[in-house]
């Protein structure tokens, strides 16, 4: 899929980023723009701005709100970067590397407070629900990080909260602000909720399989990290003998080789665990199909579907 064909919508928002990020001092609200200058495929407004014609309404009346959208998703970006010790982010250092971490927190702080600036009133409180629920999720992916026992049911929680809600909240804001019946409110918001679901299976997946360049950081960082998302979960539980022995060892040491990256990289794909979360991705992306295709034909919906459609074949 060609995202280009969303230009118009992406200039928009950006110029309300844009518009919403000049002031005093200098310094902060640069490091404010850092990330949003880099660009990003801004994939959550363009679902707010779809949303919205999908029931009928004008994408104007949603610009203002994915805008906001998308300074809440800038914003965990930059805070996750500090608490992950992540330094490079889109191909360019991140903000904390790029200007310390005092600024880079003001920075991730400026950001959430411009969103409730920019954001329609009508849907404040989905911004602020999902605001929590980032926070929420994120404590949960830290806390993963220490025990080997972490089930698919916790994963999946934590995936709902951190990456999902957001991308449902884009979805849902913009069906109200587009004027939907309760029924289009509901299909639109369960149909962000899959894609959200999906879209993070697909990052787990792209951190083990991804190039580099196109990630914008080290294929393998998870596992630096420790993360237990799906591949890591599923290959505990499917790998058994010496690899799963070894495979505990890496995840919970502390210092990571190249060798070891590799070796886990090895026992994901060998244990099946890699196909599993490629399986549990599509079936997400499916879900969300199932809401979408029950509203009425209109050319915003087949654009919503062709974004699933995206985000799976990215996967393969």
């Amino acid at each position: 899929m060609n995202l280009g064909k969303f230009d118009p919508f992406i200039k928009e928002v950006n110029g309300e980023i844009q518009r919403s990020l000049r002031g005093e001092p200098e310094r902060l609200y640069e490091a404010a723009r850092h990330l949003p200058d880099t660009g990003g495929k801004r994939v959550r407004p363009i679902l707010c701005l779809l949303s919205c014609q999908a029931v009928g309404g004008g994408p104007n009346k949603a610009i203002k709100t994915a805008a906001a959208i998308e300074l809440v998703h800038t914003f965990t970006l930059i805070h996750d970067d500090i608490m992950d010790r992540d330094d490079m982010r889109r191909g360019v250092p991140s903000v904390h590397e790029a200007y310390g971490e005092p600024t880079a927190i003001l920075a991730g702080d400026l950001l959430f407070s411009k969103a409730f600036q920019l954001c329609d009133p009508a849907v404040y409180r989905i911004l602020a629900k999902v605001s929590a629920e980032v926070c929420e999720g994120q404590e949960m992916d830290m806390s993963f990080e220490g025990r080997l026992d972490v089930s698919e049911k916790e994963y999946l929680e934590m995936i709902r909260k951190k990456t999902a809600a957001l991308i449902e909240a884009a979805t849902k804001s913009g069906a109200i602000l587009g004027g939907g019946g309760e029924e289009d409110i509901r299909l639109l918001a369960d149909c962000g909720l899959n894609a959200g679901m999906a879209f993070q299976v697909h990052d787990d997946i792209l951190g083990i399989t991804g190039d580099e360049k196109k990630l914008g950081k080290p294929v393998g960082s998870d596992i630096v990290e420790g993360k237990k998302n799906i591949i890591a979960i599923k290959a505990l539980e499917f790998s058994c003998g010496d690899d799963r022995k070894t495979l505990k060892e890496i995840l919970g040491g502390e210092d990571k080789t190249g060798e070891d990256i590799e070796t886990a990289i090895r026992i994901f794909n060998e244990s099946g665990a890699l196909d599993y979360a490629r399986e549990m991705g599509e079936k997400y992306i499916q879900s969300a199909r199932k809401s979408i295709e029950k509203l009425p034909e209109s050319e915003a919906r087949e654009d919503i579907l062709e974004i699933g459609d995206f985000i799976i074949k990215r996967m393969l």
